[in-house]
């Protein structure tokens, strides 16, 4: 994201324009959505994008919906939650991405061909948006960027237009001093990824869009009223030879400071430490989102610690392999781990038991043993599968893991529910996460092992046993969480090599030096 401020001499900018792993979520993810409370708005605003797409420019619209508050203190932080950026492609558009690439013509401005775009192999797309926004005070300037994911993938309709929506956390705002401090949108950067009936990326590959604001319309995405605060700064530097307003490096020191879109401080993050004597070890932080269907809400999980031991890698030739492709595949052994157990870190959650009674507890999530082979050997539950053709290589990898959770510590209304030490789901459930990874100018992105990103599952959560003391409450907390699949994102920070200390990884006592940020 960018931060450097802008300083604008004269009349700046008007404020207004004319025109995941895992389950301890699966608790912690059943908060639903906040509305719009007292000291808050909600934005609703709808724009026109034009995009460069292979053929030539398209239209597209984009709707950005968030709650922002009403005012803030100078000093103090200014955070814009609950974020959409919701795409629509026209058909046009949609036959573009599905079969321009794939035609030998590539003459800019050639009309794609239409047609059938199931048809065509692809039935669903990813989606990345990149809204750059202008945040402003009086002449002060500095830029944010709001990013945004699909919630796994969006199917692609044989016909008519393509809805995506793409949500995620955004950089909070500071603002220096008293003043109106306005929030407007500008450049929209859109990646697509079309995926096929198997899963696998299909053709063409990823599509990175460039889009700029349709002219003429009101661009304003919220104003909040900026009162004095104990942290005022001084706006006009005065260090000899330097222009008023300026600091020297080009930027303003009177421009809203953007922060980071979280901050996970270290002493979060729990200890991670893998064999030292297994050159094969792997240890990684892991976070992320999940949601419930049931209750239409999401929250995050903390960091937890993922032990991986890496298993051999072998190569199938092409004549072994239904695409006649060769693939590059490594199985592997993960496990989660909180101070030697089999575990997620604890944590406390509210969430609504039947949408209306605020219920507090707090959860255990235990990862059950990893199945061993007849001679004692643990089986793995990871697998990676890389495609090897030049410059269209691509692959996968699945972490399948089983978990069991259990709930203590219950407030109903603020008073304890003594649900007893045994309340926990009747049977264990699995998580199967997905990570992908394709290659582009020899630069890979997506999920890998070894270097981390994003995975996406979706997960079922049994019914509830062992619940209550004198009185059984299973039905209770079977009606408010269990069923219904919910989402779940996760996201993987490079791990660290147990036996091979690299400092851009690892810390000085070998653990993960980076500790991931969550991503909805």
């Amino acid at each position: 994201m960018t931060t450097r401020g802008r300083w604008r001499r004269g009349h700046g900018r008007a404020a207004a324009r004319g025109g995941a792993v895992l389950a301890g979520v699966l608790v912690a993810g059943m908060i639903p959505g906040a509305q719009a409370s007292a000291g808050n708005r909600e934005i609703d605003v709808e724009l026109a994008y034009a995009c460069a797409f292979p053929s030539g420019e398209r239209t597209i619209e984009a709707r950005i919906s968030a709650v922002a508050p009403e005012k803030g203190r100078a000093g103090e932080a200014v955070q814009i939650s609950e974020v959409t950026t919701e795409l629509t492609l026209p058909a046009d558009a949609v036959a573009d991405l599905m079969t321009a690439a794939e035609s030998t013509d590539s003459t800019p401005g050639a009309e794609p061909p239409v047609g059938d775009v199931v048809a065509d192999g692809v039935e669903s797309v990813a989606a990345e948006t990149r809204l750059t926004v202008d945040v402003t005070q009086e002449d002060h300037s500095a830029e944010a960027v709001w990013i945004g994911t699909t919630e796994g993938l969006v199917a692609v309709p044989a016909t008519g237009d393509l809805t995506l929506p793409a949500s995620g956390a955004v950089p909070s705002v500071t603002a220096s001093a008293a003043g109106g401090l306005t929030f407007t949108a500008e450049r929209l950067a859109v990646k697509l990824t079309p995926v096929g009936a198997d899963g696998a990326l299909a053709r063409p590959l990823p599509l990175d869009l460039t889009c700029t604001p349709v002219a003429d319309q009101d661009q304003l995405l919220a104003s909040v009223a900026i009162g004095a605060g104990a942290e005022e700064t001084t706006p006009w530097p005065s260090e000899p030879g330097q222009e008023e307003g300026e600091d020297g490096d080009g930027t303003d020191p009177a421009a809203p400071r953007v922060g980071a879109r979280e901050a996970v401080p270290a002493a979060e993050a729990p200890e991670c430490v893998g064999d030292r004597e297994n050159w094969a070890h792997l240890v990684a932080y892991i976070t992320g989102y999940a949601n419930v269907t049931k209750l239409k809400g999401a929250a995050k999980f903390p960091v937890a610690c993922a032990k991986i031991l890496q298993g051999p890698q072998r190569i199938v030739p092409p004549e072994e392999t239904a695409d006649g492709l060769a693939h590059l595949i490594q199985d592997s052994t993960a496990v989660v781990d909180h101070f030697g157990r089999p575990q997620l870190p604890p944590a406390t959650a509210t969430f609504l038991t039947f949408g209306f009674m605020p219920t507090t507890a707090t959860m255990e999530m235990t990862q059950q043993p990893v199945e061993k082979d007849a001679d004692g050997n643990p089986i793995y539950n990871v697998h990676s599968d890389l495609t090897l053709n030049g410059l269209d290589t691509f692959g996968s990898t699945v972490i399948t893991m089983d978990f069991s959770l259990r709930l203590f510590d219950v407030k109903v209304n603020g008073v304890g529910l003594d649900v007893g030490p045994n309340c926990r789901t009747s049977k264990p459930f699995r998580l199967t996460l997905l990570g992908k990874v394709f290659m582009k100018d020899f630069i890979f992105t997506g999920y890998t092992l070894t270097g981390g990103g994003p995975l996406t599952s979706s997960v079922t959560v049994p019914p509830f046993s062992g619940c209550g003391v004198g009185e059984d409450l299973d039905d209770l907390f079977t009606a408010s969480i269990s069923g219904e699949s919910g989402y779940v994102k996760q996201i993987q920070g490079p791990p660290c090599a147990a036996q091979v200390y690299d400092e851009s990884v690892c810390t000085e006592d070998r653990q993960p030096l980076k500790i991931p940020v969550a991503e909805r």
